[in-house]
Order: C-alpha cells, then structure tokens, then sequence
C-alpha cells in the first residue's frame, strides 16, 4: 500500500507532496484515472524523484510542513463540534472585543471544516442555526442594548457610540458568514422556507434587538432630538456632525430610516411651528429674512446628514412650519415696503417662497391692493391732473417690471429637455390689470379724458430725438392705459375733438402717425373710431378743392393764400356757432368769393364758416426788424385793428370785433399776457378786465424769423372740458334710453333686477352706467309712457307697445 492512500489532505494544502510512479506505469489515455501522486520522501532528492522510478525500501519519514494545528484531525463527536462552534461564535460575538483577533480554541480554517462536517456528514444544521448562531448573536445585541442604555453619554457621543456598534456587528456578521458558509449554502437553501440567510436573520435580530428596543429607541430619538436643538439654537454645526450619516447610512442598512425621518421631520415641524407662534407681528422685513435664513440652515443641514430623497421634505416642512398664518400678514406688510423700494430681488424671493407654502393667493391679494391704492391716488390727484397719465405710465412700467422679474415661474423650454425657461405669472398680469380698472373707477371720466390729452400733446410734439420704434411703443403705452377704463366715451369725444384740430390747424407732427393711431384704435379698442377715415377724406377734398379754386385766380391775387376746409358735419365734433366775429372788410370779401366758387362747384349745399378753428401769418414790423407771427384767427382780427391805431381799450376792441366775451379776454391774455407779448397792457398783469388798455409793443423781439404766438383759445379749456362732459352725459341717457327701450321691445316684461343687468350689458362698450342713473331713466320713461309697472308687481315693468 503506498502512503498516499493513508492520507487525507485538502487540494490547497502544500504541506506533503507526493512521489511518482513509474511513468510507463501510470499513462493516461483518455478514459484512465488520473495519476496518483506520491508524497515525497525524506531519502529523495528533488533530481531524483523526477527523473526515475524510486523503489521503497526501509522506514519512510513523512515531513508535514504546517504553522498552526489546521490539519489535525477534526475533533470526534457531533457534541464536541457544536460546542468548538458554539464557543468560537460566542468568542467572535464578544462585543467587548472591538478589533478581530485569532481565535482562541480554533483557525478559521478549523471552523470552517468543523462546519462543514456538521452539515455535511452529522445533519446538524437545525442545531447550528438555532442554539448557537441565532442564539449567540440575539445575546451578543441583548448585551449591546443593555450597554447602550446603562452608558451616561449624551447626544452626539451616544450616537457614535451606537454607531461604533454598527460597525462591529456589520464585520463580526460578515466574518460568521464567510466562516458558517456551508450553514447559509447548504443547509438554508435546503431549508428555504422556514429558513432566511445567516445575513437577513442577524440583521433581523438587530433590528429587533436594538432599534427595536423601547429604551434604545428613545434615547436615539432624545439624542437626535438634543442635537438638532442644539444646532438650531445656537445656529451651529456640532464638532462631530460627521456621525449623523453614518448613523443615517446603518438605519438604511437595518431598514429603519423611514421611522428616524418621520421623527426629524416632526422635531422639525414642531420646533419651528413654536417658533412661529412666539414671533411678534411687529417687522415683517425682519422676520422675512430670519425664514430665508432658518430655510437655508435647514437645507444645508439635510444635505449635510440626509439622503437626497428628504432634502426636499425638510425643506418643505420647515417653509409650511414657518410661514403658517404668516404669508397674509407678510403681504400685506412686506410688499407695499418692497414695491415702494423696487426691491424686484425680495419681491422674487418672496414669491418663489410662498408659491411653494401655496402661498400665491394672499400676495395677489396685497398687490392687487397696493396697485388699487396707488392708481387712486393717482387719479384723484386733482392738483396734478396734466401730471395724470405720465405718472400711471411710470408706475404701470414699475409694477411690470417686477412681474417680469419677481413674479416668474419656471417652464420646460422645450418637450423632453431639462432647460428651463422664466416667464411672468399670467396672474399676476391680470391682477395687475383689474388693479388699474378699479382705480379708475375712483374717479369716473377724468382718466379717458387726460389719456386723450396726453396722446394729444404727444401727437403734437412728434417724435423728436425718438425712434420710429420708440414713439410708437410710448403711444402704444398711452393706449393701453385707456383699455382699463370704462368710459369709453369720454375718450372717444375727447380724442375726435383733439385730433380734428390738430388736422384743421395743421399741429400735428405727423399724418401718418395719426392714420396709424386711428387704425389701431378702430381694430383693436373701439369700432366707432371709422369715423377718422371721413376725416381725412374731407381734408383731401379740401386740398383739391382749394388748388382749382387757386388755378382759378390770377398768380399775384390775395385769394392765393386762402385756405378754406370744407368738412361734413356729421364726421366732425363741431357745433354750429351762433354768432361770428366781425373779420377785416378783405379777409370777409376772401370768403364770400370762396363762397361763390364752392356753390358753382355743389350747388344746393350751404357753406357754414366757422371761425374759431382758423390761423394766419401776419408779417409784423417792430423796430428790431420784421417777424412772421403765426396766429389764431381771432388773434389775428385783433393785431390787424392796430394798423389803424397805435392802442385800444378793451371795450373797444370787443365793440370793433363783435368777439365772445370769454374768448376775446383770453385772445388778448396770449397776446399781452403770455411770454411772446406783441402787445401792452395798461395796467399790468395776467387777467384782463374791462379798463384796460392794449397798445401795439414796439419794441417785441424774436431770435427766430417766423414766431409762433400760442393761442390759449387753441387748448382744450376748463370751460370747454365742462362743455365737452355735460354734451357726454347728455349723450349717455340717449344711449341709456335706447337700450332700455330696445331691451323691454324685445322682453316685454321684466323686473328692475334684470333690465338693470341687461342694461349694464347693453351699453358696457361706451360707458358704465351708475344704478342710479338707469333708475331715473326708467322713470323717465314711466312718465314719457314708454314703459309701465306692473299692478301685481311694482318692480316688474312692462312695455308700452
């Protein structure tokens, strides 16, 4: 028998190695068994044994190369292996050992084989798992547990602790695993259904044992809780903060972290609630800013020690803790401050904060307010009504300043990108406008009416050092203030008045500019504006009018530097005057030849001249040199009486010229009062009255050649504003009866509630009526016999057919 064939060693073992046979007499061929190996023996030298056959003879010493005793024969008995297991797990499991050490009674090889044969050859599986790994480890935690709750550390340094006990159950687990391999591989796969991995069962265990564990489980959460608190009050980072994700890494791994971030978030839910409650509504600013910073100390500490997953719920639990019954007082507190300053960069913290705390609706309310408050003032600024419309410009582009920069909310540039775009809050833009309508409403007529002045004057100065593009977009501003105003009449009357005379007296800046402002107003504001386009076609056929009337006389003819428009009434604000002012014996003969040639041209048609809306150049001599003045009609019938006459009193002069009294005393205030004054006045002064004396003023200079000499006569006065509103709401109550008449024809009956309602609707395209105003026209229309009430019903009417 060789010697071969009384051993058993491991295939990885190179402790004996093995002498070969004869090599003709262990060939392999194909399906032959594998040569045996001879162990080496002492008498052989290495030359020897490999180049020929050994023959044994003599005692055989055989050297067994080896450290440590892991090749000695196992121990015999079933007992006496579950108990070398037992006390070797026991002695890993010793939680007072921190750093793994050689066992003491075993190798690990030794362990590992022991196992083997334990599960393999003596069926001792059920045995191993349940009195000694199970067991020795549920102890081992029981042990930990009870360190854990007897130790005097606080805080932070228990939790290290705690974690220090991670640690070491992870690699003791990891170790029993790799040394019970064939318990976990062989026998718990065999046993699969009443059976779970050495891993899960241990950490099964831990869970049990020590997150489980009421009084480990609280002084985790007093600990945590100490920390926190800590942090928050002293608005610090603890030295050793570095162990709370460590902690945070070992809950995940034990799957319990979903209990210890409901109970940060609840600390945290509770700490700032209380916070909020105990913070006094004195400085909204202050308290602002001590949430951003209290948000952004939050935030830092989540990403600090939590996984990704919770940033964004202590954050949202901090901000709804926080701000809770504090956005509407914010609001209303903080962004009158801040719009007043065009702080655009709280304004847009503020609604970046709230809108995530649903927030949005209280600082809508407060802006609504705060434009509300400010358009009123505005409006109802009466000492500074030609200020009107330039002030609401300026604070509309402030208030859209801060929508297109504050209140803007991220969109998705484009489908399936991650780019994201900024655009203003629709919102807030229609607050913004309900806004100004309603400031409007504090004061009816007066806005339509000085957003028609405004685009006047702006009319009448041009462009200037402006862009094409500039002007137009400063006329388009001025625009869009009339859309918030529910008088569209008064705008309408105003703007007819003003344009027909920036056209009759050749003051506008630009016919096409006009043109172009008519059409938008026609397409996009008010139909009725067509009225513009007969305007202009009036004014070409004066111009054609005019130049055969001028083929028709002689080159050197005074009539040459006539000019006379022929206009439609029904195209033109005018009304017909009653009375005219007496011209020069030339100018009155001018017309009258005019006169002759338009009735031969039309014949059947009246010529109504009108004189208050007329010019003319009159060349004036002083003694510093000749001037042309450009003047009024009116201004010139006065100038042209002191070619006769060097001065005139003021009775006089109204005698001579046959004048209205109001508009003789202001022609001669822009003659005598103004700053170009081509006349004296005796007394001195700026009002005109009955004993004064004008004389011819000599001595007037110009720098320039051609000398414009305002006419108040010219502007839109407050005795013409007066006239102009009392024609507007004569106009009204036509339209009021109108659509009352026309609603009750079609109805036939209806109660005060739903005529007044159909009314409102019926005329909302002109002006907004009071309820007062339909009230007295449905009496009036009781009494006219248009309408009856009902006997049944007093509110009900009835039509009259």
């Amino acid at each position: 028998m060789e010697v071969s064939m009384l051993l058993t060693l491991p295939t990885a073992s190179n402790g004996v190695q093995f002498l070969s046979q004869t090599p003709s007499a262990h060939r392999i061929d194909g399906s032959a068994s594998p040569r045996r190996k001879i162990a080496r023996l002492e008498t052989d030298s290495d030359t020897s044994t490999r180049s020929k056959s050994t023959v044994l003879k003599g005692p055989i010493t055989i050297r067994v190369q080896s450290d440590d005793n892991a090749f000695k024969a196992p121990a015999r008995g079933v007992a006496t292996k579950q108990e070398l297991l037992r006390a070797c797990v026991h002695e890993i499991m010793d939680e007072t050992q921190e750093d793994l050490r050689p066992l003491k009674r075993a190798t690990y090889e030794k362990v590992y084989r022991t196992c083997r044969s334990v599960i393999l050859d003596d069926d001792g599986g059920a045995h191993l798992y349940d009195n000694v790994f199970h067991r020795e480890v549920r102890d081992a935690l029981r042990r930990i547990a009870a360190t854990l709750i007897a130790t005097k550390e606080e805080a932070v340094a228990w939790i290290a602790t705690l974690v220090k006990y991670c640690k070491w159950f992870e690699k003791r687990i990891a170790l029993l695993e790799s040394l019970l391999t064939y318990l976990d591989q062989v026998y718990v796969v065999n046993h699969s259904s009443t059976r779970v991995s050495l891993h899960d069962e241990a950490y099964h265990l831990f869970a049990q044992g020590i997150f489980g564990n009421a009084q480990v489980a609280e002084l985790l959460r007093s600990c945590v809780g100490t920390w926190l608190e800590w942090e928050r009050e002293t608005h610090s980072i603890a030295s050793n903060r570095a162990v709370i994700p460590e902690l945070v890494e070992y809950l995940t791994i034990h799957k319990q972290f979903s209990a210890f971030e409901q109970y940060y978030i609840d600390t945290t839910r509770e700490y700032y609630q209380r916070e909020s409650d105990q913070t006094p509504q004195d400085d909204a600013f202050e308290y602002f800013k001590r949430v951003q910073a209290r948000i952004a100390e939050e935030d830092e500490r989540a990403r600090a020690v939590l996984p990704v997953g919770s940033w964004g719920v202590v954050r949202q639990v901090t901000e709804t803790s926080l701000l809770d019954g504090k956005v509407e007082w914010l609001s209303n507190s903080l962004l009158p401050e801040l719009m007043d300053a065009r702080d655009t960069t709280t304004l847009g913290e503020m609604y970046k904060l709230f809108s995530r705390v649903d927030g949005l609706k209280p600082l809508q309310e407060a802006f609504k307010f705060y434009i509300q408050r400010v358009v009123q003032s505005i409006v109802t600024d009466v000492q500074r009504d030609e200020d009107m419309v330039q002030r609401l410009l300026d604070f509309k582009a402030q208030v859209v300043n801060v929508i297109s920069n504050s209140f803007v909310k991220s969109t998705t540039a484009n489908e399936g990108s991650s780019t994201e775009a900024t655009q203003p809050d629709s919102t807030f833009i229609s607050v913004m406008n309900n806004a100004f309508t309603f400031g409007f409403r504090s004061r009816r007529n007066k806005p339509a009416e000085m957003i028609a002045k405004y685009l006047h004057l702006e009319l009448r100065k041009g462009q200037r050092t402006l862009t094409n593009a500039e002007y137009q977009a400063k006329l388009n501003a001025a625009l869009e203030m009339y859309r918030y105003s529910e008088d569209k009449d008064v705008f309408r009357t105003f703007y007819h008045r003003m344009l027909a005379r920036r056209l009759l007296m050749s003051t506008s800046a630009s016919d096409d500019f006009e043109a172009a402002m008519l059409k938008k107003l026609k397409e996009q504001y008010d139909p009725e504006f067509g009225m513009g386009e007969d305007m202009f076609k009036d004014l070409n056929v004066s111009k054609d009018m005019m130049k055969a009337y001028h083929a028709s006389k002689a080159e050197n003819e005074r009539a040459q530097r006539l000019n006379v428009f022929v206009l439609q009434r029904s195209a033109w604000p005018f009304t017909v005057p009653l009375t005219l002012p007496t011209l020069p014996s030339e100018m009155q003969k001018d017309l009258e030849q005019y006169e002759a040639f338009y009735k031969l041209q039309h014949s059947g048609r009246s010529l109504k001249f009108d004189h208050a809306l007329g010019s003319a150049v009159l060349k004036g001599r002083f003694s510093n040199g000749v001037r042309d003045l450009t003047v009024s009609l009116y201004q010139a019938i006065v100038l042209l009486l002191f070619n006769s006459q060097e001065e005139i009193g003021f009775a006089e002069i109204k005698a001579r010229t046959q004048m209205e009294d109001g508009e003789l005393r202001r022609t001669l205030q822009s003659l005598a009062c103004g700053k170009k004054k081509v006349l004296k006045k005796t007394p001195p002064g700026r009002d005109v009255d009955d004993d004064d004396v004008f004389r011819y003023n000599a001595d007037f200079w110009d720098e320039r050649a051609r000398v414009h000499i305002n006419s108040i006569q010219a502007k839109v006065t407050t005795e013409e504003t007066q006239k102009t509103n009392e024609a507007i709401e004569g106009d009204r109550k036509h339209y009021l009866d109108a659509a009352i008449v026309r609603i009750m024809k079609g109805k036939k009956e209806m109660t005060f509630e739903q005529l007044k309602v159909a009314t409102i609707d019926a005329v909302k395209n002109h002006f907004a009526p009071s309820v007062n105003s339909i009230k007295e026209r449905i009496d009036v229309l009781v009494e006219t016999e248009y309408l009856k009430r009902s006997d049944e019903d007093w509110h009900l009417f009835q039509y009259v057919a």
